[in-house]
């Protein structure tokens, strides 16, 4: 996983540099010469949001149907939690956790939502320790990354710069809270405030701390003519994925191509759990089950 092979190359006698990346004085190369790729599967369990928001299926039962279909683990967002955004108690994180390993699961990470976007400093330190709390529960569930974004919109007249110094700002005060707790701290791309890669590399490059990473989202980069030329940029700081059915071309939604995605994993050596995720119309159980089995043949 991601950790392994920061702390791997932190600890190298000579620092890679990284493709799209000038790796900064001091910061730790996210790649380790002569590993090859290593993958895993992970399902978000957003693909099942229709039915947990409803009741009609519970997280646990979620849990059972991924370990059922085969795959390595779960990534449960921390708003399928009752009760959320408190932290759950003891009792439900424990289950949880148990449940899983029971069934031979992984727990590949768990996310929340924040917004560190917005001009008034308050919300933002409000937001820094509701992640804060969440780092406490990735720890007790054994989630190895906690998912945080950029921030909603971008806020009208302020400079982007600007922006960008609160993101990064809020950021660097979670990664310190991550990294007392043994928890990465991944930023998800998802076409809010940010939109291209070339945001996501400049927060990576100001903030190169190995507890700090990617949550590479191939659906949410909407911008740019060829999505998957942004994929491979993002992919070498990637600690954990989003891979969805559809990307954007110019704005314009088109099948994935899996077999890129695949050839971009692999080039990248990336090593750890790639979570799929589906969305849109349909029984989440026969899409999920589908994708699985796409994405398996594509990783072969």
């Amino acid at each position: 996983m991601c950790t392994r092979r920061s702390f791997l190359a932190s600890a190298a006698a000579s620092a890679v540099a990284l493709p799209g990346l000038t790796t900064p004085a001091g910061a730790m190369a996210s790649v380790v010469p002569g590993f090859p790729s290593r993958l895993k599967t992970s399902c978000n369990l957003y693909s099942f949001n229709g039915p947990l928001a409803s009741g009609a299926m519970t997280l646990e039962q979620v849990i059972e149907y991924c370990a059922e279909i085969g795959f390595d683990a779960v990534d449960p967002t921390g708003y399928y939690f009752k009760g959320y955004p408190t932290a759950p108690p003891d009792e439900l994180i424990y289950r949880i956790k148990h449940l899983a390993f029971s069934l031979g699961l992984g727990i590949s990470g768990t996310g929340v939502r924040n917004d560190f976007a917005v001009p008034d400093a308050a919300k933002r330190d409000a937001d820094v320790a509701h992640v804060g709390r969440w780092v406490d529960v990735a720890a007790r569930l054994g989630a190895p990354v906690l998912r945080v974004f950029d921030g909603r919109v971008m806020p009208e007249g302020v400079p982007k710069a600007t922006v960008m110094d609160w993101i990064v700002d809020a950021l660097q005060r979670c990664v310190a809270a991550g990294e007392a707790r043994g928890v990465m701290i991944v930023l998800q791309n998802h076409n809010d405030a940010l939109k291209v890669a070339t945001d996501y590399l400049e927060i990576r490059t100001r903030i190169p701390s190995p507890w700090f990473g990617l949550n590479v989202d191939i659906g949410s980069l909407r911008t740019t003519g060829d999505p998957y030329a942004e994929i491979a940029t993002l992919a070498p700081h990637a600690c954990t994925w989003q891979i969805k059915e559809l990307v954007y071309r110019n704005g314009k939604e088109e099948r994935v191509d899996l077999a890129q995605v695949a050839r971009i994993l692999k080039e990248a050596r990336y090593r750890g759990y790639v979570p799929i995720e589906t969305l849109g119309p349909g029984d989440p159980k026969v899409k999920v089950r589908r994708y699985l089995d796409e994405f398996r043949a594509a990783i072969a």
